[in-house]
C-alpha cells in the first residue's frame, strides 16, 4: 500500500459503519490502483488526541481543499455531561460560544462574526441529516444531542455550502455512536455524574454486533437546580439505533431518538446588578419546553468497486412552548401583582409546532481521466417543512410553574409557515499530478416559502397576516484546491457562495403597522479561505488560514411615512457586512518525542481566532421624539455580537492512568447592537459586551478497562462575566454565565 493511503489511516479518523454515509471510504493519491478500504474501527480508544482534519472523502462527500475539523467526543478532556461547547470545542478556532445556558440544553455557537443564537448560522446535523427547527425558514437548534452519546462532530465551513445547502457558518454534524465500534454480541455502560448546584446525570446505554447486525440505544436524564434563582430544569433522551448488513454491499440503517428537556429561565438582570450577586432573577415564572423527535432511514450501497451510494430518509416533530412574564419595559419593570385581584400578572403563551420531512441522495464514483484519477460526487435533495405557531400576550396562567392552559380559549396569533426546498449538487475532484487537486463545485437551488394566518384581533374582528409567498431558485458555485507539500502537510484554498433565506419572522408583519417588500431577496454573498496546515510525525498538528466573509443583502426595518402622515415600518434588504481574520491552532505533543513508551502525557494546544467584522452601506432609518425621519448609515461600525480576539490554550499533563488537563479560554470585547452602544441602557438590553476570562481544570483516572473516574472544576477562578445581552426571551437584559461549579462522573463499561 502506498506511503499516501498509510498516512491517511494513521492521522485521520475513520470508521464505516459508524459515518452515517455509507460502509466504505475512499482514500487514494494519482498514483496508486483505486479501491474501497475494509472497515475500519474507530481509532478513538486506541489515540489520546480529539482533534483531526477531516480525511479527504468520507463516504459519498468530498472534504478536500475545505476548512475542517474533527472532535473525537471519547478524547475530549473537558465537561462533556454539561455540553460545556467552549471546552468541547477548545481546539476549533474562532468558535463564538453563547453561556447563557450553564444546563449546556441550548447550544449557542457561531464563528467569523456571526451570531450564535442557538446555533442558527451553521447548517446543524445530525448523522447527516438536519435536526434544526426549520433549516429554510427557522434555522434555530431548540435540540443538540446529549454528548456522551455522540462519537464525534464534523466542523466544515466555508466552502461546504455547496454539498449541505443555506448556510454561513459552516456544517456542524453531530455522528451518533452506534455499536459498530463494539466487537461483543452485548456491551453494557453507564456514566453517573454528580456535581454543583444540584446536578444529577445518568447515563445508560446497550450496544453491540452480531453477524448481520449492529445496535446501539442509550436513555439520559439530567437534572439540577441551576447557578442561579429560578434556573431549574431536566432532560431526558432515548435513542434507538439499528444497522442490518444483509449483503458486503449494502446496508440499512433506522435510528429514532426523542428529547423532551424543561427549563426554567431566570431572565436578565441589569448592569448594575451585574457588579453584586450575579445568581439573582426577577424572574420566577418564566420556563420552556421542547419536546424532539427525529427518526430516519439511511441505506447505504456499494454498487462497485469504485462507486457508492447513500440515500437518507429523515423527518422531524418537535414542539417547543414557553410560557412566562415579559412586560415592554423589559427586566426593570418588576414581576409584580395584580392590585385589583391580588394575584400575578397572567403570562404570555407561544407554542410552535415544528413537521418537516427530507430526503437526500448522493453517490460518488472514481475515476480515471488524463491517467491520474479522479473523483466525482453528486446527489439532490428533496424537503418539506411546516410550523404552526400560536401565542397568546396575557391570557396565561397566573402561577409560578410551567402550564400552557390559556384563559379564554382564543389564541391571539395563529400562523402556519411553509417551507419547500429542491437542491441538485456536484462536485469533483482533479488530481493534478502528485501534488495538486482541485475541486470545483455546482449547487442549483429552488426555495418557496409561506406565510399565512392570524396576528392578531381588533375587537372581534381577526387581523389577518399580509399573506406571502415566494418561490425562487438559483445556481451557486465554488471552487477548492489543495498542494501537498510534504507527506503530511498541504496549502489549501477555497471560494463559494453562499446564501441565507429569507427566515418566516421576515414574513411575518401586522398590516396596520408593517409593509414586506415585494422584491425581499435572500441574504446572499461568499465564503473564502487560504491556509496551510499538516501534521508532523505523531508530535504536532497545526492549521493556520486566513478568511473573507461578504454577507450581502442583510434584511433590516426602515421607518416610512405615508402621505396622510402616518409611519410604517418597511421590511427590505437594507446592507450589506464583510468579516475577515486568521483562525490558527497548534497542537504540540512533546511526549511522543521525549516519554515515547513510558507512560508520561505532555501535550499543549493554543487555538487563537482574529476577526475584523464590519458593516459596508448599510441604511437604517428611525423617527425621532419629533416624529422627523432620520437617515443613518452603519458604515464600518462593528457587527453586534462579533468579538475581535477568542483565544484558547490547555496543558494536559499525565502518568499512565492519570491524566489533568488545564484550559483557558478569553474572548474579548464586543458590542450587543449594530449601532456600537458603549454605555449600557438602563434594561440592559444594549450596552458593550465586556471581554472575560475563563479557567476550567479536568481530570481523569482510567482504573481499568471497564472502571474510569472524571472530575472538574468550571471556571476555576470563579469569574463573574456574561457572553450575551438579550432584547427577548429568553431575558430581557444581560444574561450572565454561571459562576465556580464542581462535578464528578464515574463511569463503567461492561
Amino acid at each position: 500500500m502506498h506511503k499516501h493511503i498509510l498516512h491517511y489511516i494513521s492521522v485521520i479518523l475513520l470508521s464505516s459503519p459508524a459515518f452515517s454515509q455509507p460502509t466504505k471510504n475512499v482514500i487514494f493519491d494519482s498514483t496508486t490502483h483505486l479501491k474501497f478500504l475494509p472497515d475500519i474501527t474507530v481509532v478513538g480508544r486506541g489515540s489520546r488526541t480529539d482533534i483531526q482534519q477531516m480525511p479527504e472523502i468520507v463516504g459519498t462527500s468530498i472534504y478536500a481543499g475545505k476548512k475542517s475539523s474533527l472532535i473525537v467526543l471519547e478524547n475530549v478532556k473537558g465537561n462533556v455531561v454539561n455540553n460545556t461547547m467552549r471546552q468541547v470545542m477548545a481546539k476549533v478556532p474562532g468558535i463564538h460560544v453563547w453561556e447563557s445556558d450553564g444546563s449546556g440544553i441550548q447550544i449557542g455557537i457561531a464563528a467569523r462574526g456571526l451570531s450564535p443564537n442557538r446555533s442558527w448560522e451553521f447548517n446543524v446535523r445530525q448523522n447527516g441529516y438536519d435536526i434544526a427547527a426549520d433549516p429554510y425558514g427557522y434555522p434555530e437548534a431548540y435540540y443538540n444531542p446529549q454528548l456522551q452519546a455522540v462519537q464525534r462532530i464534523e466542523v466544515v465551513r466555508g466552502h461546504g455550502a455547496l454539498q449541505y445547502g443555506p448556510q454561513f457558518g459552516g456544517l456542524v454534524n453531530y455522528i451518533l455512536r452506534n455499536g459498530s465500534e463494539i466487537s461483543t454480541p452485548i456491551q453494557f455502560e453507564t456514566q453517573q455524574t454528580v456535581g454543583s448546584n444540584g446536578l444529577i446525570n445518568s447515563y445508560n446505554a446497550i450496544g453491540g454486533k452480531r453477524k448481520k447486525l449492529h445496535y446501539y440505544s442509550f436513555f439520559d436524564h439530567r437534572n439540577g437546580e441551576g447557578y442561579r434563582q429560578n434556573s431549574r430544569y431536566y432532560s431526558n433522551a432515548a435513542f434507538g439505533t439499528v444497522t442490518w448488513t444483509p449483503f458486503k454491499k449494502w446496508s440499512l440503517t433506522a435510528e429514532l431518538m426523542r428529547s423532551n428537556i424543561r427549563s426554567q429561565q431566570p431572565g436578565g438582570i441589569t448592569d448594575a446588578e451585574l457588579n453584586g450577586d450575579i445568581r439573582i432573577s426577577q424572574r420566577a415564572r418564566n420556563w420552556m419546553d421542547i419536546t424532539w423527535t427525529t427518526a430516519a432511514i439511511i441505506g447505504n450501497y456499494t454498487i462497485d468497486e469504485r462507486t457508492i451510494f447513500n440515500v437518507k430518509l429523515f423527518g422531524i416533530m418537535g414542539d417547543r412552548s414557553s410560557v412566562g412574564y415579559f412586560p415592554a419595559g423589559g427586566i426593570i419593570v418588576t414581576d409584580s401583582t395584580n392590585k385589583s385581584t391580588g394575584t400575578n400578572n397572567p403570562r404570555n403563551l407561544n407554542t410552535d409546532k415544528y413537521r418537516n420531512l427530507g430526503m437526500e441522495a448522493r453517490f460518488l464514483t472514481n475515476y480515471q481521466m488524463l491517467r491520474t484519477k479522479s473523483v466525482f460526487s453528486a446527489g439532490f435533495r428533496l424537503y418539506k417543512g411546516s410550523t404552526h405557531r400560536i401565542a397568546a400576550e396575557g391570557k396565561g396562567s397566573t402561577g409560578f410553574d410551567y402550564n400552557m392552559s390559556i384563559s379564554d380559549g382564543l389564541w391571539t396569533r395563529d400562523l402556519d409557515f411553509g417551507s419547500y426546498n429542491g437542491a441538485v449538487f456536484a462536485e469533483n475532484m482533479f488530481r493534478i499530478g502528485d501534488k495538486l487537486t482541485i475541486i470545483p463545485g455546482v449547487r442549483y437551488e429552488w426555495i418557496s416559502g409561506s406565510a399565512s394566518g392570524r396576528i392578531g384581533s381588533n375587537g372581534n374582528t381577526p387581523v389577518r397576516l399580509q399573506e406571502q409567498t415566494r418561490k425562487r431558485s438559483f445556481l451557486m458555485a465554488g471552487i477548492g484546491a489543495e498542494y501537498h507539500l510534504t507527506l503530511g502537510t498541504e496549502l489549501y484554498a477555497n471560494i463559494s457562495q453562499a446564501y441565507r433565506p429569507v427566515q418566516f419572522a421576515d414574513l411575518t408583519a401586522p398590516p396596520t403597522s408593517d409593509v414586506i417588500d415585494q422584491n425581499l431577496k435572500d441574504a446572499n454573498g461568499f465564503n473564502a479561505d487560504l491556509g496551510y496546515r499538516g501534521k508532523l510525525a505523531d508530535y504536532l498538528f497545526f492549521d493556520l488560514s486566513f478568511y473573507l466573509l461578504q454577507y450581502n443583502d442583510r434584511i433590516g426595518t426602515l421607518v416610512q411615512q405615508r402621505n396622510d402622515g402616518s409611519f410604517y415600518n418597511f421590511r427590505t434588504n437594507v446592507g450589506n457586512s464583510r468579516s475577515k481574520g486568521m483562525e490558527s491552532m497548534v497542537e504540540f505533543d512533546p511526549s511522543q518525542i521525549w516519554f515515547e513508551g513510558k507512560g508520561f502525557e505532555l501535550r499543549t494546544f493554543v487555538s487563537y481566532a482574529f476577526h475584523d467584522a464590519r458593516y459596508g452601506e448599510f441604511t437604517i432609518i428611525t423617527r425621532n421624539s419629533s416624529n422627523v425621519l432620520v437617515e443613518k448609515n452603519l458604515r464600518d461600525k462593528k457587527v453586534e455580537n462579533a468579538p475581535e480576539h477568542i483565544l484558547r490554550a490547555g496543558l494536559t499533563g499525565g502518568y499512565r492512568k492519570l491524566s489533568v488537563t488545564g484550559q483557558i479560554s478569553h474572548v474579548s470585547s464586543a458590542f450587543s447592537d449594530a449601532n456600537n452602544t458603549i454605555l449600557p441602557t438602563d434594561n440592559a438590553q444594549n450596552g458593550i459586551i465586556p471581554s472575560y476570562t475563563v479557567i476550567d481544570l479536568t481530570g481523569t483516572y482510567k482504573i481499568n478497562a471497564t472502571f474510569n473516574l472524571k472530575a472538574g472544576v468550571n471556571n476555576l477562578m470563579n469569574a463573574k462575566y456574561f457572553t450575551r445581552r438579550s432584547s427577548g426571551y429568553p431575558g430581557p437584559g444581560a444574561l450572565p454565565s454561571d459562576g465556580r461549579t464542581y462535578w464528578l462522573s464515574v463511569a463503567v463499561r461492561i
